[in-house]
């Protein structure tokens, strides 16, 4: 198995007859005479015995060039006692070359030895890039000097990747010893026996786990508060869990402002991956929409795939697409999301350098890529503008007919489907999870109270809104939402159930503004079964005497439709269009 991961290794570095620029120095080189960066260079004629961790003549050799350029030495090994990479930097500044990323049971195949000028042993920043990177081992070696000379080599010290079973650290380090006893460790037979127990686990974690995603969700407070933070992490767990996928940690961090490169700091980082390994976790979710730079950031810092809060809500809408209509509006918001995003992913979609001699396949491929995607966009762009006009002359044949139409209006999962089908008499799909309506349906219902011998009244079950609604649905779903400016009247459904309530009625408020849909609206409050009794009544206090029903269980829907049917009955009556945008037990003026 060594062997194996050994050669796998050296496959992804270049050979060195077909890299004449093998031999460079990394790190920070300014100020050093060209006879140093010789000397640094020739580092790379080292020989290390394969199961040694390092020899004192290799160690005497950095230690001397350490103290001549004052600054640290590091050389990464394989595990055949080659030097590959030698770098006038500490540990965080010596390049390393990608990890495994799928084969979690496997380490790198390379250990990393370097000098310190400074006593002290491993540094937090030396084990934090020995467990990012799943380095075999890291070592570290104290230059003892005096007037500027190296007078010995001081206590070395030597540590590797925790095994999962070990939860108190991500690392195991070695108490200090002197070179001439770590020296003659066994490191081949440490590192097999720490790839076995590694195997083992991940096979274990892999029956436990099955398919299902694990996720870590991230989410970041800059002021809005403690509990809209928390809100907004629940929230998001709610989503990760509909597109399916399990929430195995939740983390949140206080910043005065949002990191513009990662989001969050570099310490909050190295906490995600280390709860990711323990949790046996996948991806990272962050609660704010990600530059495409500060995706690549990310993905690169932790080894992790990041999904922002957008993804997750497209993942979803892809999920529960059903119908043509439903499916050509959700692949248009992906393409939309997707565009300024292609450039960096990955190498065979990489943008390269404009000037001479830079221009090739990457930059075609990213071209290729984007003409493509634009292509695609102008053709489901057309298609939408096709239902658009579809539903325009369905909705013109329903107002000749002048049968009044109430849409159901609210936050995602807030019973609307529920409440639709126990009005109008339906069968629409109607589950506890978030979006699941995308395609409105609208249904004739009949209210006893309309008239003297009652009437019929169209009722239109919709997509339901979420706060922040990425512009990409918006705009997909414009043929859709066009549905609510021909409505009577907007039924906008409430979960009394679910803690903060009123953000979520101003979050769909703000959503059908921007829309600028001027249409009369009525606030009820759904799930009154399961809420709070003090609850209930304070939110139907604020917001007019609004009702509470419970579409499940029945309880208040005859109340509600006595309601609806005075309110269409006046509306009916009243002179538009100027009496058009009235609006009925809302927290919206009149």
């Amino acid at each position: 198995m060594l062997e194996y991961v050994c050669d796998d290794v050296h496959e992804r570095l270049p050979p060195r007859d077909e890299e004449p620029d093998i031999e460079k120095v990394h790190g920070s080189l300014s100020g050093l005479k060209p006879a140093q960066i010789k000397r640094l260079s020739n580092l790379y004629r080292r020989r290390v015995p394969p199961r040694q961790p390092f020899t004192r003549e290799l160690a005497r050799a950095m230690a001397e060039l350490a103290v001549e350029i004052g600054r640290p030495v590091s050389v990464l090994l394989d595990r055949r006692g080659r030097v590959v990479t030698v770098s006038a930097s500490d540990a965080d500044g010596c390049p390393l070359p990608p990890a495994f990323g799928e084969a979690e049971a496997r380490l790198l195949g390379l250990r990393l030895v370097h000098v310190h000028l400074k006593p002290g042993g491993l540094s937090k920043s030396d084990l934090t890039q020995l467990f990012l990177h799943r380095l075999d081992a890291m070592v570290v070696v104290d230059a003892i000097r005096e007037n500027g000379h190296v007078v010995r080599l001081g206590p070395a010290q030597f540590a590797t990747v925790s095994p999962p079973s070990s939860v108190e650290e991500d690392w195991l380090i070695d108490p200090p010893t002197d070179v001439a006893s770590l020296e003659n460790e066994d490191v081949l037979e440490r590192v097999g026996a720490l790839e076995e127990e590694l195997a083992r686990a991940l096979r274990s974690r892999d029956v436990v786990r099955g398919s299902e995603e694990r996720a870590v969700l991230v989410g970041i407070d800059t002021g809005e508060g403690s509990l809209e933070a928390e809100s907004r992490l629940d929230e998001l767990a709610e989503l990760v869990r509909s597109a399916g996928a399990t929430v195995a940690v939740r983390s949140l961090q206080n910043r005065a402002s949002a990191n513009p490169r990662t989001l969050v700091g570099s310490g909050k980082l190295e906490e995600l991956v280390s709860a990711a390994f323990h949790e046996n976790a996948d991806l990272l979710v962050f609660d704010r929409e990600l530059t495409p730079a500060q995706a690549r950031e990310i993905e690169k810092a932790t080894k992790l795939r990041v999904l922002d809060r957008t993804q997750v809500i497209l993942d979803i809408f892809a999920q529960n697409a059903r119908g043509r209509e439903a499916q050509v509006q959700v692949e248009l918001a992906q393409l939309q999301y997707q565009l300024p995003r292609l450039a960096g992913r990955g190498v065979a979609m990489s943008r390269l350098g404009g000037g001479i001699g830079t221009r090739g396949p990457g930059e075609t491929k990213l071209e290729v890529d984007r003409r493509r995607i634009r292509e695609r966009l102008a053709a489901l762009e057309a298609q939408v503008d096709q239902i658009s006009r579809r539903r325009t002359e369905t909705r013109k044949s329903r107002t000749a007919s002048r049968t009044p139409v109430v849409a159901l209006v609210g936050y995602t999962n807030a019973g609307k489907s529920t409440l639709f089908n126990a009005l109008a008499k339906s069968d629409a799909v109607a589950r506890d999870a978030l979006f699941a309506t995308l395609r409105p349906t609208t249904r004739e219902g009949w209210l006893q109270g309309m008239g003297e011998w009652g009437a019929p009244v169209l009722f239109t079950d919709t997509v339901g809104f979420i706060r922040d609604l990425p512009d990409e649905l918006v705009n997909a779903f414009r043929a859709t939402l066009e549905e609510l400016h021909d409505a009577d009247l907007l039924l906008h459904v409430v979960d009394a159930a679910t803690p903060g309530a009123p953000e979520r009625v101003r979050a769909v408020d703000r959503i059908l503004d921007d829309l600028e849909i001027e249409r009369p609206r009525m606030v009820v409050l759904n799930k009154a079964d399961a809420a709070d009794g003090d609850v209930v009544a304070g939110l139907s206090e604020r917001y007019d005497d609004a009702l509470s029903v419970s579409a499940l269980s029945g309880k208040g829907l005859e109340a509600l439709k006595a309601r609806l049917a005075g309110v269409l009955d006046v509306s009916a009556h009243a002179t538009p269009p100027d009496d058009a945008t009235r609006v009925f037990g809302s927290t919206r003026p009149a």
